[in-house]
């Protein structure tokens, strides 16, 4: 009995440890793809879990940078989720290469629907012209539960690289390839998309969105979680060879 609850004890603790560097890899509200080009235009999706066994998701509301504002921004239609798309003024006129930029997209609301638990859901957007004087955007999210919890993923990332506790979805920005202009297609997403000219100007870019792509975010996930895993089991093998020197 006693060998019986020393193992089992071991496997609670190695089961625990997997658990706590898998689920935080899993949870957090994210953007994918995570990076995209300096100058151009894509098209993300941000993925939001439901974490709670006893409640819905019902709201999602994303905030977008008014320091890097992108002129061009449209939603995918979600069945079931209406979308609210706000306009407003910036603190001060952006220069681009179609005219100051007086106005964007500050945030976008999706309500109406649910997120039941153990489920996710993506919410697409196409934007541009990404900057090309920085190398990140963030774009600070909450999410409302059914019973009326609010949580706010808003957190910058840490100096020192490590996670934050609510991170804000994070979309990295890399220098253009070179490969047409931008780095992307050359056709114009209002002629590809029927997408809005950007709102305080009256050019009309001549970029097309690009597709998004795999999710690095799910590969850090499972990586973090197969090591989790893999903690475990050593932790588990560990602890049954030294029950069995003592018992020899």
């Amino acid at each position: 009995m006693s060998t019986f609850r020393r193992t089992a004890g071991v496997l609670a603790a190695a089961t625990a440890l997997s658990l706590g560097l898998a689920i935080p890899a899993l949870a957090h509200v994210t953007i994918n793809p995570g990076s995209a080009e300096q100058g151009g235009f894509t098209k993300v999706a941000f993925r939001v879990p439901n974490e709670r066994d006893n409640a819905t998701t019902t709201k999602i509301e994303v905030s977008f940078p008014v320091d890097h504002p992108l002129a061009f921004v449209s939603v995918k239609p979600v069945p079931g989720w209406e979308v609210k798309v706000t306009e407003g003024k910036l603190p001060k006129p952006v220069k681009t290469e179609y005219g100051d930029l007086t106005e964007a997209v500050t945030r976008v609301v999706w309500s109406g629907g649910e997120i039941k638990p153990g489920q996710f859901q993506e919410f697409e957007v196409s934007m541009g012209q990404l900057p090309t004087d920085t190398t990140q955007l963030l774009f600070p999210t909450t999410q409302t539960y059914s019973g009326g919890e609010v949580v706010q993923w808003d957190d910058e990332p840490k100096a020192d690289g490590s996670e934050a506790e609510k991170p804000a979805p994070l979309l990295k920005l890399t220098p253009a390839s070179g490969d047409g202009e931008h780095g992307s297609a050359s056709a114009s997403p209002s002629a590809a998309s029927g997408e809005a000219t950007p709102a305080g100007t009256g050019g009309v870019p001549s970029v097309a969105p690009v597709a998004a792509s795999g999710s690095s975010s799910d590969g850090t996930a499972r990586l973090l979680g197969g090591a989790g895993l893999v903690v475990g089991v050593i932790g588990v093998v560990i602890g049954f060879m030294g029950l069995r020197r003592r018992s020899a």
